[in-house]
Protein backbone atom coordinates (compact mmCIF):
# COMPACT_ATOMS: atom_id res chain seq x y z
CA UNK A 1 0.00 0.00 0.00
CA UNK A 2 2.89 2.44 0.63
CA UNK A 3 3.83 2.41 -3.06
CA UNK A 4 0.21 3.15 -4.00
CA UNK A 5 -0.06 5.98 -1.45
CA UNK A 6 3.15 7.50 -2.82
CA UNK A 7 1.35 8.27 -6.08
CA UNK A 8 -0.89 10.80 -4.34
CA UNK A 9 0.65 14.26 -4.11
CA UNK A 10 -1.09 15.29 -0.88
CA UNK A 11 -2.79 13.62 2.06
CA UNK A 12 -5.11 16.34 3.31
CA UNK A 13 -6.78 15.85 6.68
CA UNK A 14 -10.44 16.86 6.57
CA UNK A 15 -12.31 16.85 9.86
CA UNK A 16 -15.99 16.27 10.45
CA UNK A 17 -18.48 19.00 9.57
CA UNK A 18 -20.15 21.02 12.31
CA UNK A 19 -23.62 19.93 13.47
CA UNK A 20 -25.25 22.69 11.38
CA UNK A 21 -23.21 21.73 8.31
CA UNK A 22 -24.12 18.08 8.77
CA UNK A 23 -27.82 18.93 8.92
CA UNK A 24 -27.43 21.05 5.78
CA UNK A 25 -25.72 18.12 4.03
CA UNK A 26 -28.57 15.82 4.99
CA UNK A 27 -31.19 18.25 3.72
CA UNK A 28 -29.39 18.82 0.41
CA UNK A 29 -28.69 15.18 -0.35
CA UNK A 30 -31.99 13.62 0.68
CA UNK A 31 -34.39 15.91 -1.16
CA UNK A 32 -35.65 15.74 -4.72
CA UNK A 33 -33.88 18.98 -5.66
CA UNK A 34 -30.98 18.42 -8.06
CA UNK A 35 -28.76 21.47 -8.42
CA UNK A 36 -27.49 22.32 -11.88
CA UNK A 37 -23.75 21.84 -12.00
CA UNK A 38 -21.61 23.98 -14.26
CA UNK A 39 -17.96 23.48 -15.10
CA UNK A 40 -15.70 26.10 -13.53
CA UNK A 41 -12.71 25.29 -15.74
CA UNK A 42 -12.25 23.41 -18.97
CA UNK A 43 -9.69 20.65 -19.35
CA UNK A 44 -7.60 23.01 -21.44
CA UNK A 45 -7.68 25.66 -18.71
CA UNK A 46 -6.57 23.13 -16.10
CA UNK A 47 -3.64 22.07 -18.29
CA UNK A 48 -2.68 25.72 -18.76
CA UNK A 49 -2.76 26.34 -15.01
CA UNK A 50 -0.52 23.32 -14.48
CA UNK A 51 1.94 24.82 -16.95
CA UNK A 52 1.83 28.18 -15.16
CA UNK A 53 2.69 26.45 -11.86
CA UNK A 54 5.69 24.76 -13.49
CA UNK A 55 7.00 28.18 -14.57
CA UNK A 56 7.37 29.42 -10.99
CA UNK A 57 11.07 29.94 -10.26
CA UNK A 58 12.82 27.76 -7.69
CA UNK A 59 16.31 28.71 -6.49
CA UNK A 60 18.94 26.02 -6.02
CA UNK A 61 18.98 26.51 -2.24
CA UNK A 62 15.23 25.70 -2.13
CA UNK A 63 15.81 22.50 -4.14
CA UNK A 64 18.59 21.64 -1.66
CA UNK A 65 16.33 22.29 1.32
CA UNK A 66 13.57 20.06 -0.10
CA UNK A 67 16.10 17.28 -0.75
CA UNK A 68 17.56 17.63 2.77
CA UNK A 69 14.09 17.49 4.33
CA UNK A 70 13.13 14.33 2.43
CA UNK A 71 16.49 12.61 2.93
CA UNK A 72 16.22 13.29 6.67
CA UNK A 73 13.11 11.05 6.79
CA UNK A 74 15.16 7.96 5.87
CA UNK A 75 16.44 5.93 8.85
CA UNK A 76 19.54 4.69 7.02
CA UNK A 77 20.50 8.12 5.66
CA UNK A 78 23.74 9.27 7.36
CA UNK A 79 22.52 12.89 7.52
CA UNK A 80 19.21 11.97 9.19
CA UNK A 81 18.76 12.93 12.84
CA UNK A 82 19.47 10.03 15.21
CA UNK A 83 15.90 10.03 16.52
CA UNK A 84 14.59 9.16 13.04
CA UNK A 85 15.83 5.57 13.47
CA UNK A 86 13.70 5.24 16.60
CA UNK A 87 10.55 6.72 15.07
CA UNK A 88 10.58 5.95 11.32
CA UNK A 89 10.72 2.49 9.77
CA UNK A 90 10.42 3.72 6.17
CA UNK A 91 11.13 7.21 4.88
CA UNK A 92 9.94 9.19 1.88
CA UNK A 93 11.18 8.50 -1.66
CA UNK A 94 12.15 10.80 -4.54
CA UNK A 95 8.52 11.59 -5.42
CA UNK A 96 8.27 13.46 -2.14
CA UNK A 97 10.96 15.87 -3.37
CA UNK A 98 9.09 16.44 -6.61
CA UNK A 99 5.81 17.07 -4.80
CA UNK A 100 7.40 19.41 -2.23
CA UNK A 101 8.63 21.55 -5.11
CA UNK A 102 5.37 21.41 -7.10
CA UNK A 103 3.31 22.10 -3.98
CA UNK A 104 5.67 24.94 -3.08
CA UNK A 105 5.28 26.42 -6.56
CA UNK A 106 1.48 26.30 -6.34
CA UNK A 107 1.55 27.85 -2.86
CA UNK A 108 3.85 30.63 -4.03
CA UNK A 109 1.40 31.50 -6.82
CA UNK A 110 -1.53 31.45 -4.41
CA UNK A 111 0.40 33.95 -2.27
CA UNK A 112 1.10 36.20 -5.26
CA UNK A 113 4.75 35.27 -5.73
CA UNK A 114 6.61 33.95 -8.77
CA UNK A 115 9.33 32.23 -6.70
CA UNK A 116 9.34 29.45 -4.12
CA UNK A 117 10.69 29.94 -0.60
CA UNK A 118 11.60 27.42 2.07
CA UNK A 119 8.50 28.68 3.92
CA UNK A 120 6.45 27.28 1.02
CA UNK A 121 8.26 23.95 1.30
CA UNK A 122 7.68 23.77 5.06
CA UNK A 123 3.99 24.67 4.60
CA UNK A 124 3.36 21.80 2.17
CA UNK A 125 5.60 19.34 4.05
CA UNK A 126 2.75 17.92 6.13
CA UNK A 127 0.37 16.97 3.30
CA UNK A 128 3.29 15.80 1.12
CA UNK A 129 5.09 13.70 3.74
CA UNK A 130 2.49 12.40 6.20
CA UNK A 131 1.43 9.44 4.05
CA UNK A 132 4.96 8.65 2.83
CA UNK A 133 6.41 7.84 6.25
CA UNK A 134 5.91 4.58 8.09
CA UNK A 135 6.43 4.91 11.82
CA UNK A 136 8.03 2.20 13.97
CA UNK A 137 6.21 0.07 16.51
CA UNK A 138 7.83 2.15 19.27
CA UNK A 139 6.56 5.38 17.73
CA UNK A 140 3.07 3.93 17.41
CA UNK A 141 3.17 2.72 21.03
CA UNK A 142 4.18 6.22 22.18
CA UNK A 143 1.41 7.83 20.10
CA UNK A 144 3.88 9.56 17.78
CA UNK A 145 2.22 10.38 14.45
CA UNK A 146 3.81 11.12 11.10
CA UNK A 147 2.75 14.76 11.58
CA UNK A 148 4.79 14.77 14.81
CA UNK A 149 7.79 13.45 12.87
CA UNK A 150 7.36 16.10 10.14
CA UNK A 151 7.11 18.83 12.81
CA UNK A 152 10.35 17.67 14.42
CA UNK A 153 12.07 17.45 11.03
CA UNK A 154 11.08 21.00 10.10
CA UNK A 155 12.69 22.13 13.36
CA UNK A 156 15.77 19.90 12.90
CA UNK A 157 16.69 20.40 9.24
CA UNK A 158 18.62 23.66 8.95
CA UNK A 159 17.71 26.36 6.47
CA UNK A 160 20.15 26.73 3.60
CA UNK A 161 22.90 29.27 4.35
CA UNK A 162 21.61 31.60 1.62
CA UNK A 163 18.20 31.88 3.23
CA UNK A 164 19.40 31.91 6.83
CA UNK A 165 21.71 34.85 6.00
CA UNK A 166 18.87 36.71 4.25
CA UNK A 167 16.57 36.27 7.28
CA UNK A 168 19.25 37.71 9.58
CA UNK A 169 19.63 40.81 7.37
CA UNK A 170 15.88 41.59 7.44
Amino acid sequence: PEAQLDRFMFNIVVGYPSRAEEIDIMKRTTSTHRPKLEAMLSGEQILRLQEVVRQVVTADHVFSYAADLVRATRPKEPSAPKWIQELVAWGAGPRACQYLIMGGKARALLHGRLHVTTDDIRAVAYPVLRHRLVTTFNADAEGVTTDDVVRKLIQAVPLPQEEAAAKVRR
